[in-house]
């Protein structure tokens, strides 16, 4: 092939890639740089009417982010949710899976539908029926338990145990998106491999523990990245069940960002918090393939 015919080849690939590209630049790119320059200006609601009121303040939006008592208390309810949350969505989804994978289980899709509805069913509606669930003195569940002769909590008023209820609620609605990419990892697993394994004398648990685990490697880092990603902008579960509170013990980082952002309207503050989180999660994501890779040597 000529020099001329590659340029020419390499010209029409970027008349293709140029509409995908442009999307990208116009609605990944500029938001992003747009937003790590407003996190060092004091962009607030008489900016949004003329930008030129805005000052430069180099990091002090950080430094106030960082110094602030309520940053830090939702940081650290964040990072409850996901180091509580995320291990329990994987080990729900991967039980799920392994379930619904089964050579014996019978109406497999019908479950894996069941399993799913979840986590394309609105958030809205999720949460109506699990304050209900949750009422104190209505809820299902503490009838259930007034039954048995148990006094029950009040699940979302009680400041120790709003955050875990809101656990509950998040790791129900979204364990049936990976319990469809842990099928897709254990279909992959070739059948030869248990057939050795059982001939070798290897029970179910042995199976699962030298042959799927192993195996499954890949798909736990993909699913535990997405996982940590998905839980650290934990958002909509706090905002529609309790707007933060009661006693601010629900409120997020990202639900503290908006708050800062659209209710507060410091929008060069919200963005500094935008950009520690986006921090956070990439020493997350990194730790996570410096484990995986590791454990792959």
């Amino acid at each position: 092939m000529t020099v001329r015919a590659l340029r020419r080849q390499d010209a029409t690939a970027w008349v293709f890639l140029a509409p995908a590209l442009i999307l990208i630049a116009v609605f990944f790119v500029v938001p992003v740089v747009t937003g790590f320059v407003m996190s060092f200006t004091d962009f607030d609601i008489y900016a949004i009417g003329d930008p030129s009121v805005a000052r430069w303040i180099g990091g002090r939006n950080y430094q106030q982010a960082l110094t602030d008592p309520e940053f830090w208390n939702a940081l650290r309810n964040t990072f409850v949710y996901v180091l509580v949350g995320g291990p329990l969505s994987v080990a729900a989804s991967l039980v799920a899976a392994v379930l619904v994978n089964a050579k014996l289980a019978r109406f497999k899709s019908t479950f894996r539908v069941i399993f799913y509805m979840p986590v394309v069913t609105t958030l809205v509606a999720v949460a109506i029926v699990w304050r209900y669930l949750y009422h104190p003195r209505y809820g299902l569940i503490d009838s259930a338990l007034a039954g048995l002769g148990i006094q029950g909590p009040d699940w979302l008023g009680d400041p120790h145990l709003a955050l875990f209820s809101i656990i509950i609620l998040a790791v129900w609605k979204n364990f049936g998106y990976n319990m469809l990419i842990f099928v897709a990892g254990l279909q992959s697993i070739p059948a030869e491999h248990y057939e050795a394994a059982r001939l070798d004398g290897a029970g179910g648990l042995a199976q699962f523990r030298h042959i799927t685990l192993p195996a499954l490697a890949p798909t736990f880092l993909f699913v535990g990245i997405n996982t940590m990603v998905a839980s650290f902008q934990l958002f909509p579960e706090p905002y529609v069940m309790t707007q933060g509170g009661p006693l601010r013990s629900t409120v997020s980082i990202v639900l503290l960002m908006y708050e800062q952002g659209f209710r507060w309207w410091r929008l060069g503050l919200a963005s500094s918090i935008a950009f520690l989180l986006f921090g956070i999660m990439l020493i997350g994501a990194m730790i996570q393939l410096r484990i995986q890779k590791g454990r792959g040597a």
